[in-house]
């Protein structure tokens, strides 16, 4: 715990760059937020993306989000399309493959996004009280709940932060599934948290050594099992983002941060947080039953 202020220093450059970022570029927000079209074309041939974005424009489509995991299966988002634009844009990609298959189509009213943001904002709020008083509770101390809770924020920002950079620079939007992954990755650094203070209650109950020593004791005894347990977790992640589809690629790469988050904010963001709570005389403690 020596070292606790260089693994702030690191995570406060983290933070400041993802908060940055949040501002200056906010995040590309996908059609479910915004309403829209979402179309999943089959070409039959390999079909360049510039082509696709040239037929939308000449009907008058400017806006649209192209991505592709092979150069024949395309994802097109873009605003709300009439029945007469849509089937002009049909005719038209039917000129650059006479076999082209449309896989999915899918309107998203635009009444929808607004009420998924603040549905969102509330799921996350929710989320972060019921992990503070559920750890609070179960340690019978506040500054358990405080310190894991602040941990869980750590990682939500590292990862709104990182896709607000992706969207910037490679144009990824987020959706529906992305706040899927927000709150699966709450849970994961939440339970990743509670094994080390769960060890460091056991420690504690042997031992009668200063705060420091004991979390360091707590986090030697865990470091294996949480750097095992997570790269089994990011190996398959990794398969995801690198051989399944595109549907699934940013969630997964969303995954792949927040476990990466997760696995560093327990030890090093969560742990410290508590010994400075402990050492300064911070005591917020709950009554036994």
């Amino acid at each position: 715990m020596k070292y606790k202020f260089i693994y702030f220093t690191l995570s406060g450059a983290f933070l400041l760059l993802s908060i940055f970022s949040l501002i200056k570029w906010k995040m590309r927000l996908g059609v479910d937020f915004t309403g829209g079209a979402v179309i999943n074309y089959s070409f039959s041939k390999v079909t360049d993306s510039a082509l696709i974005s040239d037929t939308f424009k000449k009907v008058g489509i400017e806006d649209t989000s192209i991505s592709s995991s092979d150069q024949k299966h395309f994802t097109i988002k873009t605003d709300a399309l009439t029945v007469d634009t849509k089937n002009k844009i049909d005719e038209e990609l039917k000129n650059v493959d006479s076999e082209i298959q449309e896989l999915r189509y899918e309107v998203v009213g635009p009444a929808i996004g607004p009420e998924l943001i603040q549905k969102t904002v509330y799921a996350l709020l929710i989320s972060a009280s019921l992990i503070l008083f559920w750890v609070a509770y179960q340690f019978k101390n506040l500054k358990y709940g405080l310190a894991a809770t602040l941990a869980t924020i750590h990682d939500s920002l590292v990862l709104l932060g990182s896709f607000s950079l992706l969207g910037h620079f490679l144009g990824v939007e987020i959706d529906f599934i992305f706040v899927t992954a927000v709150l699966t990755i709450l849970s994961f650094s939440v339970h990743d948290t509670i094994v080390v203070f769960d060890r460091i209650r056991e420690v504690k109950k042997k031992t009668y050594g200063d705060i420091s020593e004991i979390s360091d004791t707590a986090i030697t005894q865990t470091m294996t099992r949480s750097i095992n347990n997570s790269f089994t977790i990011i190996f398959m992640l990794v398969a995801l983002v690198l051989l399944g589809g595109e549907t699934t690629k940013w969630f997964a790469v969303a995954l792949l941060i927040g476990t990466i988050s997760g696995t560093y904010s327990s030890p090093f963001v969560a742990v410290p947080l508590l010994v400075i709570f402990d050492k300064g005389n911070l005591r917020f403690k709950l009554k036994k039953n």
